[in-house]
C-alpha cells in the first residue's frame, strides 16, 4: 500500500511503534528497570551475554520487529535507582546496540475481581451492613464476596433512576418513610378491593407483609438514616395489590400482569401455584394472552419484564410444574444462601435461568434478607424465593438505567452472559456445560446475577436478531411406559431449515407433553439436545399421587441448550423412579424451538476477552466460517456436476 511504512524492516517497524506510543500513551508513570533494545545484526546472538555484562538478569527476543529484545532486571520487585540510569547509559554506548526505549510502569486491574476491602461504598442506613446479599463481607458467616456485586454498577454512576418496578402482591405500605419517595401512585391499583390504593390489609399476624418486604428489596432509598438500601434505590416502586381476596382469577392475573405497561418497565411476581409437590398448574387463557401482549407490546414494543420466583417447594416440587416459572416469556429466578448453598426449600428444574439470594438454612437471624416492613418498621426476616425474585428485578432495573432499549429478550440474554458460577453448590446437581460452552446448573440457572457485569455489557448492547419459533416434529402415538424401563423416543429435525421460520439458534425448547401414570408423582422425564445437552424436564415428586389427569399438553421447558443449533437428533427418555411399580402412557410428545436465524452476539461488543460472551462469539464465528465454506463447496460441486 502505498506510503505504508515497511512493517517488514526494523526501522519501519519502529516509526511504526513510535506513532503508536504517541497516540496511545495516558500520563506519564514512573520509568523501570525493563528496557526495549533494539540491537544490530550481527549482535543478536550476544544478546543474553550483553544483557547480564551490564547488571540485568537475561534478554528475551521478541517475536515482533527485527532485533528487538526484553531487558529484565534481576529482581522485578525493586525500584528503580540511579544505578539503572547507569546502566542505560553505557548500553546506549555500546556498539552492539542500536536503541535503547525505557519502559514506563502504569497501572492495570484484574477484570472481574474485586477485593472486599477495596469497596467503598458509605450508607447511613443502619441496616446496610447487614444487607450481605448487596455486599457480602462475610456477615452471618456468609462466604465474602458471594453477592450480587451491585458495589460496581453503583460505582458506575447506575441506581435505577427513570425504571419502574411494580410489586404484585399483597400490597404495599406506600406511606413508609423507606419507599414513599420512590413509590410511584400513577403506576399503582389494588384489583383485590378494585382502587389506586394497593394498602396492604391489616391483620394481628402482619400476614400481608410480603409485598412492602418485596418492595423495600428494590426500592428502599439510600442515605436517610432508615432500614435498608434496595439493589435500585433510585428507581420508582409501584404496588398491583392482587392475591389479597379468597381466591384468584383469570381476569385479577391478566388485569395485573397487563396493567400500564407504557409506564411500568418491570413486574415482579413471587407468587404462584400452590408449592405443595402435588400441583400441576399455570396461567389460564387471558393471563397468557396478558403476558403475550406484555412482551410484544409493552415498553413502547421492547417488552415488559417478567420476573418470577422459582417456587418454594423444595426437594418435593419440580418448578416446570408451575406455568408461571416455566414460562419463556418470565425470567425464573431461584436463590442461594449467604455461603453459596441451595435453601432448603428450593425447587429445581430446566427452566430456572438464574439466582439471586435468600435465606432457608441458617437460623443465625443475620442471615435473612433485611428490607422494609409493614408500618414502617424494619426486618431481617424476609426468606423464601420471595426474597430472589425482587433482587432481580433491582438488577434489571440497573440494567435499563444503562441502556432503556433493551428488550425482554435481551434482558434473557444478558442474564446468560452475565451470571456468574460463583461459589454457589448443591449436594444433587453438578455444574455442567451445553454444547457451546456455557456452564449451567439444574438448580442455579447459568448463575448468580452479576449487577456490575450485567450493566457494563448492557451499556454496548446491540438488540438480538429476530425471534423465530419452529415446530421441529410430534410423535402422537400411544407408548407404553413401565418401571424398570425406560421409554426412549427421538425426533430428527432439520429445525425448520429452508423455510422463513428456521431456528439455528436456541433460546427457549419446549416439550409438549401428553402422559397418564398409575402415580404421576414417579414420573421421570429427560431431553438430550443434538448437541448432547441432557435436560432434566421433570424430577420425581414423591407427594404427587395423581392417577387420573396426568399432563395434557404441558409444555416442559428448558434453557440449558441456550445457543446451541438444534438440528439433528433429540432424545426423550420417559421413565419412573419410585420403590413401588408403576405404570403409564405417553400419548404425544411435540417438539419446539425458539431462537434466532442469525448469530446472536456477532456484532456485540467484546470488552472483556475472557467472559461468556467472549466465547459465544468465538463459537458463532467459527461456525458462520464452517457454514460458508460448506456453502461454497456444495456450490463448486453443484458446478461441476
Amino acid at each position: 500500500m502505498r506510503g505504508s511504512p515497511r512493517h517488514g524492516t526494523a526501522a519501519g517497524w519502529m516509526v511504526l511503534l513510535n506513532a503508536l506510543l504517541l497516540s496511545t500513551q495516558p500520563a506519564h508513570g514512573a520509568i523501570t528497570d525493563h528496557l526495549l533494545v533494539q540491537l544490530r545484526g550481527d549482535a543478536q546472538d550476544e544478546a543474553h551475554q550483553l544483557a547480564t555484562q551490564h547488571g540485568f538478569q537475561s534478554a528475551r527476543k521478541l517475536p515482533f520487529g527485527e532485533g528487538l529484545f526484553h531487558f529484565y532486571p534481576q529482581d522485578a520487585s525493586k525500584r528503580r535507582n540511579k544505578r539503572s540510569t547507569h546502566r542505560r547509559q553505557q548500553l546506549q554506548k555500546d556498539n552492539r546496540v542500536k536503541d535503547v526505549f525505557e519502559q514506563e510502569g502504569f497501572s492495570r486491574q484484574k477484570r472481574g475481581y474485586r477485593n472486599i476491602d477495596d469497596i467503598e461504598v458509605n450508607m447511613s442506613d443502619p441496616l446496610f451492613t447487614k444487607q450481605w446479599y448487596l455486599i457480602n463481607t462475610g456477615q452471618a458467616d456468609g462466604t465474602p464476596g458471594l453477592d450480587l456485586n451491585v458495589a460496581e454498577a453503583w460505582q458506575l454512576g447506575y441506581t435505577g433512576k427513570g425504571v419502574t418496578i411494580a410489586i404484585m402482591d399483597d400490597g404495599i405500605d406506600y406511606l413508609h418513610p423507606d419507599l414513599a419517595s420512590n413509590y410511584n401512585a400513577d403506576a399503582s391499583y389494588d384489583f383485590s378491593s378494585n382502587d389506586p390504593f394497593p394498602f396492604p390489609r391489616y391483620t394481628d399476624d402482619w400476614f400481608n407483609s410480603h409485598g412492602t418486604r418485596c418492595a423495600g428489596e428494590v426500592s428502599a432509598a439510600a442515605n436517610n438514616n432508615i432500614c435498608g438500601v434496595g439493589v435500585a434505590y433510585s428507581s420508582k416502586v409501584a404496588g398491583i395489590r392482587m392475591l389479597d381476596q379468597p381466591f384468584m382469577t383469570d381476569v385479577i392475573e391478566a388485569s395485573s400482569i397487563s396493567h400500564m405497561p407504557q409506564l411500568i418497565d418491570i413486574y415482579s411476581a413471587s407468587w404462584g401455584p400452590t408449592d405443595d409437590g402435588k400441583t400441576v398448574d399455570g396461567p389460564r387463557e387471558l393471563t397468557l394472552q396478558a403476558m403475550a401482549d406484555g412482551v410484544n407490546k409493552g415498553r413502547g414494543g421492547k417488552g415488559s419484564i417478567y420476573v418470577w420466583a422459582s417456587g418454594d417447594g423444595g426437594s418435593y416440587d419440580d418448578c416446570n410444574c408451575d406455568g408461571y416459572a416455566s414460562s419463556m416469556w418470565t425470567i425464573s429466578i431461584n436463590s442461594a444462601i449467604n455461603d453459596g448453598r441451595t435453601a432448603l426449600y428450593d425447587e429445581s428444574c430446566s427452566s430456572t435461568l438464574a439466582s439471586t439470594f435468600s435465606n432457608g438454612r441458617k437460623r443465625n437471624p443475620e442471615a435473612g434478607v433485611a428490607t422494609t416492613d409493614l408500618y414502617g418498621n424494619c426486618t431481617l426476616r424476609h426468606s423464601g424465593t420471595s426474597a430472589a425474585a425482587p433482587e432481580a428485578a433491582g438488577v434489571f432495573a440497573l440494567a435499563l438505567e444503562a441502556n432503556p432499549n433493551l428488550t425482554w429478550r435481551d434482558m434473557q440474554h444478558l442474564s446468560v452472559l452475565t451470571s456468574k458460577r460463583n461459589q454457589l453448590h448443591d449436594e444433587v446437581h453438578q455444574w455442567r456445560r451445553n454444547g457451546v460452552g456455557l456452564e449451567f446448573n439444574h438448580l442455579f440457572g447459568y448463575g448468580v446475577l452479576d449487577a456490575g457485569g450485567m450493566v457494563k455489557m448492557a451499556k454496548d448492547w446491540k438488540t438480538v436478531p429476530e425471534r423465530f419459533h419452529c415446530v421441529a416434529g410430534s410423535i402422537q402415538e400411544s407408548h407404553k411406559i413401565q418401571s424398570g424401563r425406560k421409554l426412549v423416543l427421538a425426533i430428527n429435525t432439520e429445525a425448520c431449515q429452508g423455510k422463513d421460520n428456521f431456528v439455528r439458534y436456541l433460546e427457549h425448547v419446549q416439550a409438549v407433553v401428553t402422559v397418564n401414570a398409575s402415580r404421576r408423582g414417579d414420573l421421570n422425564i429427560n431431553m438430550t439436545s443434538p448437541m448432547g445437552t441432557k435436560s432434566i424436564l421433570l424430577s420425581r415428586r414423591p407427594r404427587d399421587d395423581d392417577a387420573k389427569v396426568g399432563f395434557d399438553k404441558w409444555p416442559f421447558m428448558t434453557t440449558h441448550t441456550w445457543g446451541e443449533d438444534p438440528r439433528g437428533t433429540w432424545l426423550l427418555e420417559v421413565g419412573f423412579q419410585g420403590k413401588e411399580p408403576q405404570h403409564g402412557v405417553l400419548k404425544e410428545w411435540t417438539l419446539m424451538l425458539h431462537g434466532t436465524q442469525s448469530a446472536p452476539y456477532i456484532d456485540q461488543i467484546v470488552r472483556d476477552y475472557k467472559s461468556k460472551l467472549a466465547m459465544s462469539k468465538k463459537e458463532e464465528l467459527e461456525e458462520e466460517l464452517d457454514e460458508a465454506v460448506e456453502r461454497s463447496l456444495n456450490s463448486l460441486l453443484s458446478k461441476t456436476n
